[in-house]
């Protein structure tokens, strides 16, 4: 069967399965009808193969740039180029990524400051964070400010219809605290919502566009929870950047068109194709002014009325009759949303040599996996590096750290999911993670795991078996194989690192899930698509799967916002964070060592080429690992697949003396259109 076009390119974990950026026509009957067809896809009339190849590529360029130019224009969504920009469209390569399309390589050297800094994922955003942090503002008042930019410019990523996890050091007290604003499943929904009537999985793209996913979003609330206890400027004030935005416009960006441009499903969901998307289907190119005044009302409503806005009122309305009313119909009620609450948990820190590292725990799965992963990088034998200090990477370092991530992410399939529902081994329910006998931290357990990472690859590894926990945990056996994986495991995703003058620090990372969420756009903000990082299959060999579907419960992620602090002293060096998916957890691990044990300098530590594995397939970033080192893994057992992995790190790192005197560094992954900016 001929494949539909996807925005990315990814290994779907623990299968052979990969997700295709090229736009080809269905001719499955039961995905498409043909060129007539109204399914979500768009169907072009064939070329004849006899045009030379070079002679068609001008025409359609031709044919491009006269659409454009002939198009009438768009219902007060979008008009004339902005002055001063230039248009021009990303290569066709630009399309085809992990987790998101790549946009380019954009190195940039590290930023310098002294006393305030910000990393985030678009221009924009960072003007508004820094904008706040020179007015005086808290951490926590820059993040708000440039989270709703970015959900305004990098709607594919996040945005107020979706959910967060945010790690904040409070410079005053010297504390960590973990804030989880992520969503949560109706109270109608269950374990089964993804199967067919036949019991067999949905497609990803079955499930995730439309009302079906839908949980109830939780960035505003969490973020306004956290701006009551920490924020110094007005909330409202906050607002006006995003709102100014929103109203006036911004230049379309490479990276966005091309991500609007290979997504086969806007174009049947009328509220974001009026959007997004010309008269005739198309995405509007780079440098096109995007005005989005439905989203200036609604963060002018939430400025004005805080989280309430969304919880309920006529936005409110509008969300559930959107998820309601949809083709793909949702369980999400006005009940849900006024239910969901944003949780403060207990940070899950642990030691790596002298460093102490802090992030969150579950629904999180991030944390747990890096710190298992640590302990194996470091217990499986002699000390070895992943690369020189000046960022080539070696073989001995990538064997030992994709089979450390083997072991992990194995560990994360069977026993980790939120934590309020599901019980950790050798804990009970509700119990922040420990690292006592019998848990998935337990040293004498993480040192019989590491003996298990050899010479050569494993390409299926089980869970560890802690069928021993203490008598309060119902006994746990582990499966004789791996539980399925979901055949695909997008997700889109925004990294922002901040540092204010005071020293308070933010490290927040947010999503909608797939990009562009569900598609569902309800008064100019897209909603998310959660539900389904939840198992698609609710039970594998006659148990409960640990991250089943249930009602009020939180779906497990993989995002990881961390702090890393020098544990003698104390005092903040790291602050970092990426999107990716899954595979977050692999460019946080991989920054993580080459950072603090191998001594790599901070921009060439973002340069470096991504990899991992997380079951049969040993990922390489294409055109970035060297084929040689792939040959001499590839002979130890890999089985090598070549990748776009667009990661999206933003780390800053700290010298302090104290937490008003700290010299600060700040750098955005080359791969995204990050900025670093500060004073």
């Amino acid at each position: 069967m001929a494949e539909t076009r996807h925005y990315d390119a990814m290994i779907a974990e623990g299968t052979g399965q990969r997700v295709q950026t090229d736009r080809r026509e269905d001719t499955s009957d039961a995905h498409s009808t043909g060129c007539g067809s109204t399914r979500i896809m768009r169907c072009r009339p064939r070329i004849p193969t006899r045009i030379p190849v070079r002679i068609l590529a001008c025409l359609l360029l031709v044919a491009a740039a006269t659409a454009h130019a002939l198009a009438p224009p768009a219902p007060s969504a979008r008009t004339e180029p902005i002055p001063g920009t230039t248009v021009r469209a990303p290569q066709t390569q630009a399309a085809r990524a992990e987790p998101e399309a790549a946009s380019g390589w954009r190195a940039r050297a590290p930023v310098a400051a002294h006393e305030f800094l910000a990393v985030t994922a678009n221009p924009h955003a960072t003007r508004a964070a820094v904008a706040v942090l020179e007015r005086g503002g808290h951490a926590v008042d820059a993040a708000i400010a440039a989270q709703m930019v970015l959900g305004l410019v990098e709607p594919q990523s996040s945005g107020i219809g979706g959910g967060a996890f945010l790690v904040l050091y409070d410079a005053a007290s010297g504390r960590v605290h973990a804030f989880d604003g992520r969503e949560t499943a109706p109270a109608q929904a269950r374990p089964e919502l993804f199967l067919h009537a036949d019991g067999t999985p949905m497609d990803f793209f079955e499930a995730a566009v439309g009302g079906r996913a839908v949980g109830a979003p939780g960035v505003v609330g969490m973020l306004e929870q956290v701006h009551r206890r920490f924020g110094r400027l007005d909330w409202a004030s906050l607002f006006e950047p995003a709102i100014g935005l929103a109203r006036d416009g911004f230049a379309v960006s490479a990276r966005l068109h091309a991500l609007l441009d290979a997504d086969p499903w806007l174009p049947a969901q009328k509220a974001a194709a009026d959007l997004y998307l010309d008269r005739n289907g198309r995405a509007w190119p780079p440098g096109y002014r995007l005005r989005n005044p439905a989203l200036a009302d609604t963060l002018a409503r939430i400025a004005r009325d805080g989280s309430a806005a969304l919880r309920e009122g006529p936005i409110a309305d509008d969300i559930v009759a959107a998820v309601r009313t949809h083709p793909n119909p949702g369980m999400l009620s006005a009940a849900d949303l006024a239910a969901w609450q944003p949780l403060e948990r207990e940070p899950l820190c642990f030691r790596h040599g002298r460093y102490r590292i802090c992030g969150m725990p579950p629904p999180s799965s991030g944390t747990i996996a890096l710190a298992q992963m640590l302990a194996f990088w470091q217990l499986a034998g002699p000390v070895v590096h992943l690369s020189t200090p000046d960022g080539a990477l070696l073989v001995d370092g990538m064997h030992r750290f994709i089979e450390a991530e083997r072991l992990a992410f194995a560990d994360r399939a069977e026993y980790v999911a939120d934590t309020d529902f599901v019980a950790l081994p050798g804990q009970a329910p509700g119990e922040a993670v420990k690292a006592g006998p019998g848990t998935l931290l337990d040293p004498a357990y993480l040192q019989r795991r590491a003996r298990r990472i050899g010479p050569n690859a494993r390409p299926v590894v089980a869970a560890g078996d802690l069928r021993t926990p203490p008598r309060r945990t119902p006994p746990l056996t582990p499966p004789l194989t791996p539980p399925p994986a979901p055949a695909f495991e997008p997700r889109s995703t925004t990294h922002l690192s901040i540092v204010d003058r005071d020293g308070n620090i933010v490290s927040m990372t947010s999503s909608i899930e797939n990009a562009f969420g569900s598609r569902l756009l309800v008064r100019g903000f897209l909603l998310n698509n959660q539900l389904t990082d939840f198992s698609f299959v609710p039970q594998h060999d006659g148990r409960p799967v640990a991250n089943r579907l249930q009602p009020g419960k939180r779906p497990r992620s993989s995002m990881s916002p961390l702090i890393v602090f020098d544990a003698d002293s104390g005092q903040p060096v790291l602050v970092l964070g990426s999107p990716g998916g899954p595979a977050i957890i692999s460019y946080v691990a991989r920054t993580l060592i080459s950072l603090l044990d191998d001594g790599v300098g901070l921009g060439q530590t973002l340069a470096m080429p991504n990899f991992g594995s997380r079951q049969a397939q040993t990922v390489l970033e294409r055109d970035r690992v060297p084929a040689a080192l792939a040959d001499r893994l590839a002979a130890r057992g890999h089985d090598i697949h070549w990748r776009e992995m667009t990661s999206g790190l933003h780390v800053i790192r700290l010298q302090c003396g104290t937490p008003r005197d700290c010299v600060l560094e700040g750098a955005a992954d080359p791969r995204r259109e990050g900025l670093a900016a500060g004073q």
